[in-house]
């Protein structure tokens, strides 16, 4: 928690209680035959995020690395993306920002945070490159 830079904290705020709520929902989604819409697309999401998260060993992510991809996963934009091809989008995003937005990981690197003209900038990219490579 202290360790961590405030864009993170801004970013995975929810996601401790957004996966607890997952689990929950999955729990009982076993035993349930009919959900509703918002409960289904929280099931959803909560697959995505699982897989977003997972991590090979030894391989740790940079902290601008992290922020996007939390951002991605929390604010829906991986809403309509197979989880099968979460990977994917993981795998090429990073490349794509390196290239074609360096700015942003170098603002979340220098600020330390996100304001909003950051996170429009991001989400720009993101719906940029889920246009174009997915």
């Amino acid at each position: 928690g202290a360790a961590q830079i405030k864009a993170t904290k801004q970013v995975s705020g929810t996601l401790r209680l957004d996966l607890a709520q997952y689990r929950e929902l999955q729990a009982f989604a076993q035993f349930a035959s009919d959900l509703d819409e918002a409960s289904r697309k929280q099931l959803e999401r909560g697959q995505r995020m699982v897989e977003l998260l997972k991590q090979p060993p030894y391989s740790p992510l940079s902290v601008e690395k992290q922020v996007v991809l939390i951002f991605a996963g929390t604010k829906g934009f991986l809403d309509d993306i197979a989880v099968s091809r979460i990977k994917e989008f993981e795998d090429g995003i990073y490349p794509f920002i390196e290239a074609k937005h360096p700015d942003i990981f170098e603002q979340i690197r220098s600020k330390k945070a996100l304001d909003s003209d950051l996170e429009e900038k991001l989400a720009k990219a993101i719906n940029e490159f889920k246009a174009n490579h997915l």
